[in-house]
């Protein structure tokens, strides 16, 4: 058994929220994420992190997953936090050093905006670890059913979305290993200017472009070979079943981005 090291990987374990209805577990996490949008305060992040840490100590997901989780999205929160503490420039001045002013108010907007985008990675991931793949698009595809009197393809938008979950991880996989190749022939990925570095990956998403397309195209085959024609005349080998826990879990998790919001 492997450990998750991204979005879209199954870590297949007994858990309370392995055990949820995955309509819940979507639902909830839709509610988590955009009720973290309307927090913004310190006190309120608080909560929000307190109540994912207690999610992923329940889920029993080992925490190097979830660090591996992190680890991909460590540049893009380091960059939207210097981004804040260097341009926003509100409250009093904490730090000055030439044309570098660090002032309270983008060191306070740096934290709450790393904080969000970290809380959302990891409520997503707990989403995707939590929840076999099958069964997320089994889920998804009930909460779209409601549009299928619009002629809304809902099992086929379901599918599509849990196919690219799917496949997140294998990408990622596979510029690992592309650029541990482009290194092993002399490729620098370090040194130089942003631009200079900018241009250096392109001998990586080239090749991973093409890789991707590739598998694209292999995955259409299997499926028609298989005989999948959409979601018309299929059935499922099991039935969801929404629970008094799945509710309660839904009503847990609109309580605590209440209160987040709320302080």
């Amino acid at each position: 058994m492997t450990a998750v090291r991204g979005v879209g990987q199954f870590y297949p374990v007994g858990s309370p929220l392995h055990a949820l209805d995955p309509r819940a577990k979507v639902v909830a996490t839709a509610v988590l994420v955009a009720g973290l949008f309307f927090v913004d305060s310190a006190a309120g992040f608080l909560v929000a992190g307190t109540v994912t840490a207690l999610l992923v100590a329940v889920s029993r997901v080992p925490l190097r997953a979830f660090v591996g989780l992190l680890r991909p999205v460590a540049f893009i929160v380091a960059l939207t936090f210097l981004f804040q503490v260097l341009f926003l420039r509100e409250g009093a001045t904490l730090f000055q050093w030439g044309f570098v002013e660090v002032h309270e108010g983008g060191l306070r907007m740096g934290l709450l905006l790393a904080a969000r985008l970290l809380i959302l990675v990891t409520t997503a991931g707990l989403l995707t670890a939590t929840t076999a793949p099958v069964a997320l698009t089994d889920g998804i595809e009930d909460l779209l059913s409601p549009l299928k009197r619009l002629r809304f393809p809902a099992h086929e938008v379901a599918m599509m979305m849990t196919i690219a979950l799917r496949f997140i991880p294998t990408l990622g996989q596979e510029a690992q290993k592309i650029s541990r190749a482009q290194a092993a022939r002399g490729a620098d990925f370090t040194s130089g200017g942003p631009i200079a570095r900018a241009k250096s990956f392109v001998p990586i998403l080239v090749p991973l472009t093409v890789g991707a397309f590739r598998r694209a195209d292999e995955l259409a085959e299997a499926m028609e070979s298989r005989g999948y024609r959409g979601g018309r005349g299929r059935v499922r080998y099991r039935e969801l079943s929404f629970r008094v826990r799945d509710a309660l879990a839904l009503v847990l998790a609109v309580l605590a981005v209440g209160t987040a919001a709320l302080l």
